[in-house]
């Protein structure tokens, strides 16, 4: 069992950064990729980045890249996404999930924090 729970979101001006941080509990979390994913009011949840289990690998999606970087501590327990350049369609409540491999279909992860918010004013 891989329990997940995010922080730093907020409210931020366009243009501006936020940190996020996913913390993780459980003996595994080393073994998982992870990965962010936001959905915004009325919308899907869509992938927003992922790593791999050791962190040498990433992906993100074409609306975020170039502006977010995802990284993990495993010695930590925690992944992070480093959000620049954040524009207002980036608002959305983030999660934090784990998985077996690094893919971005959301159904193929396994464990899910609850969320944190990101509002990013025009």
């Amino acid at each position: 069992q891989v329990h997940l729970a995010e922080s730093g979101g907020g409210l931020v001006q366009a243009g501006g950064s936020l940190r996020l941080s996913c913390a993780a509990s459980g003996r595994t979390f080393s073994s998982y990729a992870m990965g962010w994913f936001r959905q915004a009011p009325g919308k899907g949840r869509e992938f927003v980045a992922n790593i791999n289990w050791s962190g040498t690998s990433t992906r993100y999606a074409d609306s975020v890249k170039g502006r977010f970087t995802i990284s993990r501590d495993n010695g930590k327990m925690t992944v992070y996404l480093q959000m620049n350049s954040l524009k207002p369609e980036d608002t959305a409540a983030y999660y934090c999930a784990a998985g077996i491999v690094p893919v971005t279909d959301l159904n193929a992860y396994d464990f899910w924090g609850q969320g944190t918010q990101v509002t990013v004013s025009s």
